[in-house]
């Protein structure tokens, strides 16, 4: 990403903090044969038996090499054309940004991109474990971007 290294803080404007614009990505040396994407962002170190999931973006061409910032939080959104955005842990459709309760801590955002083998037979509003059963059998590779947000003072996460 453009907005935030590996490893690094996520700026407060791609956070529910502030904007709660999705954040510019963008990839490069796609798995041969790949034909189309999926993304999916979460909170590992969400206080919850499982990951939040805060963006579900998928049917990405494979000719489309990147995500601009601030992408619609609409079923269809314009950009990237022919993609489909899932329901977050919030039962919401698009990017929900970074928010943690007061004294929180600092939590990592796991960014994962898939590389299909072909196009997904999937409508708009999918969540997590819907989007997960339609890329099966169909992932070729993935490649990931963790950023951070929170403070530390705030809590004990020790990465």
């Amino acid at each position: 990403s453009t907005a935030f290294r590996a490893g690094e803080p996520i700026p407060v404007r791609y956070t529910a903090d502030g904007e709660n614009l999705s954040p510019p990505l963008q990839w490069a040396n796609l798995p041969d044969g790949t034909r189309e994407l999926a993304l999916i962002v979460e909170d590992p170190d969400a206080p919850q038996p499982t990951p939040w999931v805060h963006w579900l973006i998928y049917r990405i061409g494979a000719d489309y090499p990147y995500l601009p910032a601030g992408i619609d939080p609409v079923p269809l959104p314009e950009l990237p054309p022919g993609a489909r955005q899932g329901a977050n842990s919030a039962n919401t459709i698009g990017y929900r940004g970074p928010a943690l309760p007061p004294g929180h801590g600092v939590h990592r955002y796991r960014f994962r991109l898939y590389a299909l083998d072909e196009p997904l037979i999937a409508s708009p509003g999918l969540d997590k474990a819907g989007l997960l059963s339609a890329m099966q059998g169909h992932i070729l590779g993935t490649a990931e971007l963790v950023g951070t947000y929170g403070t530390q003072a705030a809590g004990t996460f020790d990465p």
